[in-house]
């Protein structure tokens, strides 16, 4: 997930009591390049899926059975895309409500032909109560989510025990979440969230090393140039 601001005025992601719901995103504004827009045009119809308040059929959406891997907030959609070409015996559904980073994985796939990759511009929490089905899932990718690092907005982490329940919910038995932040104090949240969360079993003592799936971003590589860390979580579906 990109970094995010509440400038705009939009509700941030947190469990609200009143609500009894968790918000996975805030609503901000960003350019769409003269490629993305065309890539809309171009691979749009064959790559995105509509919301829905009905679970989808993976098998017919893909037109095959295969283990499903279900990414939140994709970014600008270089690591989905490297994932995905390095993994075609598995189908990747990716939830991103910025469109920019939407445009931009939709270039990637269709560039690459990435028949295993579909995408779904919506907020994640109710695409994973109304479109996922429960025990469904054999993967969840997190990847540097927001750490909303100020001290006041640590509630607006994606990373919470509402969450967390929601999404083993909809991991099969042995299925892994998988995690990753360049934040420390929100990876030693997360570690303690998903440690709390009885249905999930660490597969590490603490963090986990990086799995070779998930490719080293640009962005990843220069900060570990200069000193900074990267922590990774992997945790089982009991």
């Amino acid at each position: 997930m990109t970094d995010q601001t509440d400038n705009d005025g939009k509700k941030p992601l947190f469990y609200d009591p009143t609500e009894h719901r968790i918000r996975s995103f805030v609503t901000r504004a960003g350019r769409v390049s003269n490629a993305q827009a065309r890539a809309f045009d171009e691979f749009g119809p064959r790559f995105t899926l509509p919301y829905q308040k009905a679970v989808l059929n993976v098998e017919e959406t893909f037109g095959r059975k295969a283990p499903v891997i279900f990414e939140i907030g994709f970014g600008m959609g270089e690591t989905t895309a490297t994932i995905a070409t390095g993994m075609p015996d598995k189908d990747f559904i990716g939830v991103e409500v910025h469109t920019p980073g939407v445009g931009s994985l939709l270039k990637l796939a269709g560039e690459g032909n990435l028949a295993n990759v579909r995408i779904i511009q919506h907020d994640a929490y109710e695409v994973l109560t109304h479109m996922i089905a429960p025990e469904s899932l054999d993967g969840v990718h997190v990847f540097f989510p927001d750490p909303w690092h100020k001290a006041r907005h640590n509630k607006r982490r994606l990373i919470q025990p509402p969450m967390v329940a929601l999404l083993s919910s909809r991991l099969k038995s042995g299925g892994y979440l998988h995690c990753a932040t360049d934040w420390q104090e929100y990876a030693e949240q997360m570690l303690e969230v998903l440690g709390a969360e009885p249905t999930l079993q660490n597969t590490a003592d603490g963090y986990a090393p990086r799995p070779d799936y998930r490719p080293v971003t640009k962005f990843e590589n220069r900060g570990l140039k200069l000193g900074h860390g990267v922590w990774d979580l992997v945790f089982r579906k009991k």
